[in-house]
């Protein structure tokens, strides 16, 4: 059984979530990759300790991470178990679902029917009786929004999880998705869009929508999938995502002009003394509207490293407008 650092809630930040008593740290672990039945499970639980050491208390799942998907619930179940056990109730355990996750009309989308069984599989995956938060992962086209959000206000309200939250909607759709949760007699807590230099999208409406109705924000892929680091400065490396066959980042994502644009950027983190990866989380973190920044990981270095951005929140305004110019490829 690990024994936790006594000091880990001493360094790490933690932000109130929307409107919501609850906290979380600025840095979450998801287990997007590398917690799969394919990754090496002792690697997996060194990181999982670490990161708990360092004052990470939210894990980032969904029923479909892995590969193969499910995978990722059963290494958290065995971490919960193995590792830490009897730190419960210092956790936030997050799960989603929305992509498609076993054969048939019942296992892919927003149905009630999929949402209730999906988070049932879950469960039983962690050997958890609930999760903190429960998502829908994705809007759905053919389901009504209104059985949707109906699905998420009785799995709380049976208390298979106690707050529920949506990823990847757009500003108007999750106006209507609070809306309908807030005609039930409760809210969203949490919106997880996907947010990074690279991916700007949520600047466009969907922060000024999440301050106003007092949702939190945490972001995914904030580091583009590694792009924003020094990984690719020099080539593809083959124990990378873009050189891993059950990556999502494929080789020509990494392409001459990305590369050029991360050069810059890693010569600006430089001059601030951090690493590019710090300055991309702290980048994405600059936003009082974002919560936290789930980072993935394949070892115990790179949360270390992720961690350390929060000695160094800030920007000058000068710095901004590099990063823009920049990314405008000027």
């Amino acid at each position: 059984m690990h024994l936790p650092n006594e000091r880990r809630y001493d360094a790490m930040k933690y932000n109130r979530c929307g409107r919501s008593g609850v906290k979380l740290p600025a840095i979450s672990l998801g287990l997007w990759h590398n917690f799969g039945g394919v990754d090496t499970l002792e690697n997996s639980r060194a990181m999982a300790r670490r990161a708990f050491d360092l004052g990470i208390t939210h894990f980032d799942l969904a029923n479909n991470y892995g590969p193969p998907p499910g995978s990722a619930e059963e290494s958290m179940g065995y971490i919960l178990k193995n590792d830490l056990q009897g730190y419960r109730d210092e956790l936030i355990i997050s799960s989603k679902a929305g992509y498609g996750m076993w054969p048939g009309p019942y296992g892919d989308w927003g149905s009630r029917k999929f949402l209730v069984a999906s988070l049932d599989q879950s469960l039983k995956r962690m050997g958890i009786d609930y999760v903190d938060i429960f998502y829908h992962h994705r809007p759905d086209p053919e389901t009504p929004l209104e059985e949707t959000m109906g699905a998420l206000y009785d799995i709380v309200h049976s208390g298979k999880a106690l707050y529920a939250g949506v990823s990847n909607y757009p500003p108007e759709l999750t106006k209507r998705a609070e809306e309908i949760m807030r005609s039930m007699g409760t809210h969203l807590l949490i919106h997880q869009p996907k947010y990074s230099m690279f991916e700007r999208w949520i600047e466009d409406g969907l922060l000024k929508e999440l301050r106003e109705d007092g949702i939190g924000c945490i972001v995914f892929s904030p580091l583009a999938q590694g792009l924003l680091t020094d990984r690719y400065l020099d080539g593809i490396p083959t124990d990378s995502r873009a050189g891993r066959p059950t990556g999502f980042l494929r080789p020509e994502h990494v392409s001459r002009e990305t590369v050029d644009k991360v050069r810059k950027l890693n010569d600006l983190a430089r001059e601030r003394g951090q690493k590019l990866a710090q300055m991309a989380l702290a980048w994405v973190l600059r936003h009082g509207e974002v919560t936290s920044a789930v980072i993935g990981s394949s070892r115990v270095s790179q949360i270390d490293d992720a961690v350390k951005a929060l000695e160094q929140p800030d920007f000058t305004s000068e710095e901004l407008k590099k990063i823009d110019s920049i990314l405008a490829g000027k």
